[in-house]
């Protein structure tokens, strides 16, 4: 004899997935007619989380950031998180130095940020200001940023607000720190790339010879350059030999980006849901290896819509993180990742 089930408790069973309304498997369903616009689309108005710049330390901490809290986050070897600075200036992108201090980028977006270069002694907390202004002029939003073997700073500095109004410089630029005694606050900065090079530079990273600088150039308006562009980098700093190492094409371009000891690029791309209409869905969110010679060599899928940065840690640099939307990932590889720091065990 087959018993019924209470009312209450039948609806409990559909919400949990138990019990099916109308049998069969999963399909499609229309929208309801009538009871919303046709071709309506749900909208993301309200970001609880929204993260990036994984940095790890040598004890296999990460460091990342989460720029819609305006917070920074430590993250554990075993995957325990905490707060590691409750109020970040819209941190970005973060590194490490040759001496293990955090290297970070106070950004500009997605709410008021302090837009400038700061050092973080691990050891001590005391932070540094590197660097705030560019020839009188505050940078937009420092997104990325990178340390050579000389001690030299690379970060890029776009703005992707859709109000420049505030900004006091109309050049989305990458630049360079160098360590000078002689000038004030012992660095000086110098602008490397501008428009006349590149559209929207975002994530950089450097060979581990210090000879060729990679640049990510992310461009969502219809149109706008997805490619990673790679310069000769001269012994004075200067940059050379503009060449295309890998271009996009019409998806969602580069985000960050970090090489491995063969010199390969990890490069975070790709969304699964339409953004705008200058970006297609033609590259899913993943991350994507590709050769020093422009060669495509796979995709890791990574299962968010908007994935924006990674890092190399753990044993022997073998463990890639993955910071996605609200998540953070693990992705253990066979291959150890370069870092400046901490140094790879000899």
């Amino acid at each position: 004899m087959l018993r019924r089930l209470p009312i209450s408790v039948c609806g409990l069973l559909l919400l949990a997935g138990i019990v099916r309304s109308g049998g069969g498997g999963p399909k499609a369903v229309p929208l309801p007619d009538g009871l919303v616009a046709p071709n309506t689309v749900a909208e993301a108005v309200g970001i609880v989380a929204f993260l990036e710049g994984p940095a790890v330390d040598a004890a296999g901490h990460v460091f990342f950031s989460d720029i819609a809290g305006n917070r920074m986050l430590k993250m554990d070897p075993k995957g325990k998180i905490s707060v590691f600075r409750a109020d970040s200036g819209r941190t970005n992108g973060n590194c490490f130095d040759a001496q293990g201090r955090l290297i970070s980028c106070e950004g500009g977006e997605q709410g008021v940020g302090r837009r400038r270069i700061v050092r973080t002694d691990l050891k001590t907390g005391a932070v540094a200001i590197l660097t705030d202004k560019y020839d009188g002029q505050r940078y937009n939003a420092p997104n990325d940023v990178c340390v050579d073997t000389k001690g030299r700073i690379w970060f890029t500095d776009p703005y992707y607000g859709p109000d420049r109004s505030h900004l006091e410089m109309d050049v989305d630029g990458v630049y360079r720190l160098d360590p000078n005694p002689q000038v004030k606050g012992g660095w000086a900065v110098t602008r490397i790339l501008t428009q006349k090079e590149i559209q929207r530079p975002n994530g950089i990273a450097i060979t581990p010879d210090d000879k060729r600088l990679y640049v990510i150039d992310s461009h969502p308006k219809p149109g706008g350059n997805r490619m990673i562009w790679s310069f000769d980098v001269a012994a004075d700093g200067s940059l050379l030999n503009q060449c295309l190492v890998y271009n996009f094409g019409k998806g969602r371009g580069g985000d960050g980006m970090k090489l491995d000891m063969n010199g390969n690029l990890w490069v975070t791309a790709g969304i699964s849901v339409k953004r705008g209409p200058g970006e297609t869905l033609d590259n899913p969110p993943g991350v994507y290896i590709i050769s020093p010679a422009g060669k495509l060599l796979g995709v890791i899928p990574i299962p968010e819509n908007l994935i924006t940065n990674c890092a190399f840690g753990g044993p022997e640099r073998k463990t890639l993180y993955v910071t996605a939307g609200k998540t953070v990932y693990r992705i253990p590889t066979s291959v150890s990742g370069y870092a400046l720091y901490p140094p790879l065990a000899k």
